[in-house]
């Protein structure tokens, strides 16, 4: 299980069992996976963190959330995405996300709208959601100076 992806503690807790193992046998295995380094929360927080910023292009909210779902402690989860947004700016991330779902001008408010509940569900603030929608809209509203 652990060959494919780095998994928390907790997640290979619930897979031993689903599997059958006794509850004695997968907190010993687990201790022992510890202490050898093989499963390490710290480093499956990390790896998730810069897997939801750079690669699926979540905001900082969503990605504690899901580390945190993960069974890791959100102490951990908070600390994996403050680092990984300390590197990665969330308001870059935040661009790439609406890239993904705008290929052109905002048409209309409907659209502005749904935009910015995307990237609410997408784990950015209110804010930075707003403020990035506005300057795209003001944008497309500038005519090009070419014209």
């Amino acid at each position: 299980m652990l060959a494919r992806r780095e998994l928390a503690a907790a997640q290979l807790r619930r897979r031993l069992l689903r599997k059958g193992f006794a509850p004695e046998t997968v907190g010993e295995t687990l201790r022992r996976l510890e202490r050898e380094g093989s499963i390490d929360d710290r480093r499956t927080a990390a790896v998730h963190a810069r897997r939801a910023a750079l690669v699926a292009h979540r905001g900082p909210l969503r990605t504690e959330r899901e580390i945190a779902a993960l069974g890791i402690a959100p102490a951990l989860a908070r600390a994996a995405t403050a680092e990984v947004y300390t590197e990665a700016d969330p308001r870059t991330v935040l661009e790439r996300a609406l890239e993904r779902r705008l290929s052109g001008p905002i048409q209309d408010q409907a659209q502005f709208r749904r935009l910015y509940r995307y990237l609410l569900r997408q784990g950015f603030e209110s804010h930075m959601a707003v403020a990035a929608l506005r300057a795209r809209a003001r944008a497309s509203a500038t005519p090009d100076e070419g014209d």
